[in-house]
């Protein structure tokens, strides 16, 4: 099993989670982060503001730089779903500009559903 966490702009989130809905993995989890890569942060790229979605306000920290908001995904499957799934996230979220976000692919020793004790790919399906 395979954890995939994706950071997106939070401009892409509503496409994001309907691509994965669309290619058959409906479970997965979104949380709203803060965070900044090694550049300079580029305001441009924060379309969202634009918008008027005050989450995609810079949130300024006064002991350092601005931190830009983010969604992160966390999704579990099996080893051979992955490529699929980082896939059609490179494809969706990629715009070529800073900013686009990151994939990070962990090994997950077990799964357990709470409710019934499944473990592993059950626990999943």
């Amino acid at each position: 099993m395979k954890e995939i966490i994706a950071i997106v702009r939070i401009n892409m989130i509503n496409q994001t989670r309907q691509a994965l809905v669309d290619i058959g993995f409906p479970a997965f989890t979104v949380h709203k982060v803060l965070g900044r890569g090694k550049g300079e942060v580029d305001f441009r790229v924060l379309d969202a503001a634009a918008e008027g979605l005050p989450d995609a306000m810079p949130h300024l920290n006064s002991d350092g730089p601005p931190l830009v908001a983010k969604r992160m995904l966390n999704i579990i499957v099996e080893d051979e779903q992955v490529e699929k799934i980082v896939s059609t996230l490179i494809k969706l979220n990629k715009t070529g500009n800073h900013g686009d976000g990151r994939i990070f692919v962990n090994s997950i020793a077990d799964a357990i559903r709470i409710r019934t004790r499944e473990e592993g790919a059950a626990a999943l399906a």
